[in-house]
């Protein structure tokens, strides 16, 4: 076992009550991660209360439910974030009022925040590192067939059903271990890959919409009023964020959605070139090829167009 996973082990042990956050506008590996480690810590410590909280899931509300708990129940609690970068990210600002804060993530760890941290990201997703922790405690940890559920969907969902360059053989030999238990993978396969028509009407949408420079940089803007009229919410939009890679001479892309009290989303992903730079760069961040930012205006998107463009020709130079 890792120094660190025998801290976290320890300090899981010690604490009575813990409360385990993950990030706004939750993905499943978010969910995974929270709802597989909460799985776990209440088979492996019947005598401790596990909570997990957080803004509503929307469209996941299938694979997962929050709790709702009062304020006072954070003064001699352990709280765990999962899958959370940074701190503005964390659901639920009460995280931070804890007895404890301890963070596990594959992010690229530019906000250390917590006593103590485990990031690790190179790891395909977080739900991954959960299994992880679980097969190096030697026991102490004990998976149920709810858990390896949660887990294997966070790591479905955050390798693009195995899809992306993130599937390590270390992935697949922990999704494997996780299907030896009682529940349908492929069920749960065919419940995530499952779009309601408005989401498939929005994909076309965006594949109407679509502008690709010569080099493979993609961009589409979705204005409210589309999500409005298609009867969306924020999260069932996050169905077309890969539709432009379905495209052979796609190499990167941005998809700019308008929101109702906010700046524009940024949904930015690549097939190679490097682009949370540019996510950064514009108040996100994330993972070398799937990354978030906003736009405040007109203004910056036509900015991180430009920038886009630029990565992306500059990438197919040295071809």
């Amino acid at each position: 076992m890792l120094d660190i996973q025998a801290q976290i082990l320890a300090r899981i042990q010690a604490a009575d009550t813990i409360i385990i956050h993950r990030h706004v506008n939750p993905d499943p590996d978010a969910l995974g991660a929270q709802g597989g480690l909460a799985a776990v810590l209440r088979t492996s410590y019947p005598t401790k209360t596990v909570y997990v909280v957080g803004s509503d899931p929307e469209n996941l509300s299938w694979l997962a439910t929050m709790q709702t708990i009062p304020d006072d129940t954070y003064r001699s609690a352990l709280v765990i974030a999962v899958d959370t970068a940074d701190t503005p990210r964390v659901s639920d600002a009460r995280f931070a009022t804890g007895a404890g804060l301890i963070k596990i993530d594959h992010h690229p760890n530019d906000d250390p925040y917590g006593e103590l941290n485990w990031v690790v990201p190179e790891a395909s997703s977080t739900s991954e590192l959960i299994a992880d922790l679980v097969a190096a405690s030697n026991g102490q940890l004990q998976l149920t067939a709810e858990a390896a559920r949660f887990l294997y969907a966070g790591i479905v969902g955050d390798t693009g059903r195995f899809l992306y360059d993130n599937t390590s053989p270390h992935t697949l030999q922990v999704a494997a271990e996780l299907i030896r238990y009682d529940f349908d993978p492929t069920a749960l396969n065919n419940r995530m890959n499952q779009i309601t028509l408005a989401q498939g009407r929005l994909q076309g949408y965006v594949f109407d919409h679509l502008h690709i420079t010569p080099a493979g940089a993609a961009t589409v803007e979705i204005p409210l009023a589309v999500v409005q009229e298609l009867g969306l919410d924020a999260g069932s939009v996050h169905a077309a964020v890969g539709t432009p890679g379905r495209l052979g001479n796609v190499v990167a892309w941005a998809i700019f959605v308008e929101q109702a009290d906010a700046p524009y989303r940024v949904n930015l992903r690549s097939k190679g070139p490097i682009i949370n730079e540019l996510a950064k760069a514009h108040q996100g961040g994330g993972h070398p090829l799937a990354a978030g930012a906003k736009a405040q205006d007109r203004a910056e998107i036509d900015q991180i167009t430009a920038e886009l463009a630029a990565i992306v020709a500059k990438g197919t130079q040295h071809e």
